[in-house]
């Protein structure tokens, strides 16, 4: 690897960088919300989620132990993790445009919300969960130390929590039809062949 890891570092930065760009782009033009979780219910994972973006991404000067190295640095390494950032961050993408008008950044039921079962939907249940948890251990993998696997860890609780917020306002939503879905698509792990649409 070149002796500036800067270059690396700001190679994944640009990445997420643009990744975030679009999607606050695309949050623009959603359904009205018909019904939305709690302020405490959101806050619950948004701020594990800070938590582990600052842990991942800032180098934390003032606590040198979590700047520990749990891998050597190597190009071959660093191409297998930043080709999961990008897979990851493109799944995620195709997700969030597939779900078109019925996206939300928080737990939420839109008016005339649809039960989305096609493109990545077809896959998993998830896939935008998916999509940043795969760019994040991409990441993590980049970077190889111990803050940012304990950021890994911190968002994968995170967004575990605002997984089943959602599952629990789907089944409401959508009742039996949502608890075929759960029986038919996986969670989080991809299915090797999309299930039929029903």
């Amino acid at each position: 690897m070149p002796h500036d890891p800067g270059f690396y570092r700001h190679l994944i930065l640009a990445a997420w960088v643009a990744w975030a760009l679009f999607w606050l782009v695309s949050a623009f033009g959603t359904k009205a919300t018909q019904r939305r979780e709690s302020l405490g219910s959101r806050l619950a994972y948004v701020l594990p989620l800070l938590i582990g973006g600052v842990l991942i991404g800032m180098p934390l000067r003032w606590a040198p132990l979590l700047g520990l190295h749990l891998w050597p640095r190597s190009l071959p390494l660093f191409c297998v993790g930043f080709t999961l950032l990008i897979a990851g961050l493109a799944f995620a993408v195709w997700a969030r445009v597939h779900l078109g008008r019925n996206w939300s950044g928080a737990v939420t039921v839109k008016e005339e919300h649809e039960l989305i079962r096609t493109g990545p939907y077809g896959y998993v249940r998830h896939p935008i969960y998916t999509g940043i948890l795969v760019a994040v251990i991409g990441t993590v993998l980049c970077s190889g130390t111990l803050r940012a696997v304990l950021g890994l860890l911190i968002i994968a609780i995170a967004l575990l929590r605002k997984l089943r917020k959602e599952e629990e306002f789907m089944r409401a939503t959508f009742a039996g039809q949502y608890e075929q879905y759960c029986r038919e698509v996986p969670a989080l792990i991809p299915r090797l062949r999309a299930a039929p649409p029903r």
